[in-house]
């Protein structure tokens, strides 16, 4: 049971501590950031969460922080709190903009609200909550042909909802040049690009945005997990001045009691602090770049038999195992190294890491070495167990 937190660990009831490596993105600069922290407490001594009635300034102040760091052209902000509310906001969105259809991809994840969990690639979510949203096509992900396809079919209709590296399906990383090729397509054919960059934005991939990796500056992008700098829960949906147009003709249409709560803001602009200050966008690209290939040789080394692949961009990295029962095994004998991962949700198969950029050397000489240990145990472990007969 965990019961503490500072920077990459983690401290259970018993006192044990474990390098955090989970989170599902929310801990790229640790827990509790010293930055991030001093802007909580000043905010919290001061006015933690506001009667939305009156002009309250934290808002445009955590807004402006953030739209410095985005894509030009994205100038619009509105805060939520979970990843699948800025998804709903997107949603609100397109359709508000003549987009009634959405096409995502199969084993996409983008929340569990209705609308969010309507455009997930994942089944077994879905299928107790039918009827969900119509007009959703799902294609596989990568594949620009396909996108092409439903767009020439609906011209001006359809809202494509898109992650730079699928999270949940288990660290899918999309061919080279994929993005662009979205926003081209999406511009010949009228479509609506929303960028979900709950997980990969804030600097995951070893930039502040997975966009920013082919210069594309997307209809709607979408922020969230470590926006809250590991403190607090809070995301957001960035657009266009065009695109949030509706929302700025009535700001009544999409609220929430909570949505740019004093607190949050103060969290998010110490978030944003924290990356710039201490360079973790930089700090996550070198760390994945050292990570990756240790992590694959490793692997190869120790359990090639059950292996299918290592992959992964920045402090975003997976490992893909032969079967699904293998990834949950593997999880446990990490902990057991005193090393938290993630699984992933659609892609049952793969181990997730997402460490923070707050590494230090000897921080991941642990995180190698119980991977190597981890990895071994597997191996014994399975060769001890009963072999099923006729």
């Amino acid at each position: 049971m965990e019961v503490a937190s500072c920077g990459a660990w983690l401290t259970m009831n018993d006192g044990e501590r474990y390098l955090n490596c989970g989170g599902y993105g929310v801990f790229l600069m640790g827990a509790r950031h010293p930055v991030v922290m001093e802007e909580v407490r000043r905010q919290l001594d001061a006015h933690p969460v506001a009667t939305r009635i009156l002009l309250e300034p934290t808002v445009a102040r955590a807004a402006e922080a953030l739209v410095s760091v985005t894509p030009p052209g994205l100038e619009r902000v509105h805060f939520a709190l979970s990843g699948a509310e800025a998804v709903e906001t997107a949603l609100k969105l397109a359709r508000a903009g003549g987009r009634r259809r959405v096409v995502s991809t199969h084993l996409g994840y983008h929340g569990k609200t209705l609308g969010a969990l309507s455009v997930s690639g994942k089944d077994v979510f879905q299928r107790p909550f039918h009827p969900l949203l119509p007009d959703v096509t799902l294609i596989p992900y990568g594949d620009a042909d396909a996108l092409e396809k439903e767009l020439a079919q609906h011209p001006g209709e359809v809202c494509v909802l898109l992650e730079p590296v699928q999270g949940e399906g288990g660290v899918i990383v999309p061919p080279d040049g994929y993005l662009r090729r979205a926003r081209e397509l999406c511009a010949t054919y009228g479509g609506f690009l929303v960028l979900d960059e709950v997980q990969t934005g804030m600097g995951r991939l070893g930039a502040w945005w997975g966009a920013d990796s082919e210069g594309v500056v997307p209809d709607v992008l979408l922020a969230g997990k470590a926006l809250g700098g590991g403190v607090v829960p809070v995301s957001a949906a960035i657009a266009s001045r065009e695109v949030f147009r509706p929302f700025d003709k009535d700001p009544y249409i999409h609220t929430g009691t909570f949505s740019g709560a004093p607190l949050l803001m103060a969290a998010v602009r110490g978030a944003i602090r924290a990356v710039r200050e201490d360079d973790l966008t930089a700090r996550a690209a070198a760390l994945g770049a050292e990570l990756l290939p240790r992590i694959a040789e490793i692997a190869r080394r120790n359990i090639p038999e059950l292996l299918t692949e290592v992959r992964g961009r920045g402090l975003f990295i997976g490992v893909e195992l032969t079967e699904a029962g293998l990834a949950g095994e593997l999880l446990l004998e990490l902990f057991n190294h005193r090393v938290v991962a993630n699984h992933s949700m659609n892609g049952n198969a793969v181990v997730r890491f997402t460490p923070p950029a707050v590494l230090t050397g000897a921080d991941t000489a642990f995180l190698l070495s119980a991977f190597d240990a981890a990895t071994r145990d597997l191996v014994e472990h399975r060769a001890r167990m009963p072999q099923g007969g006729g």
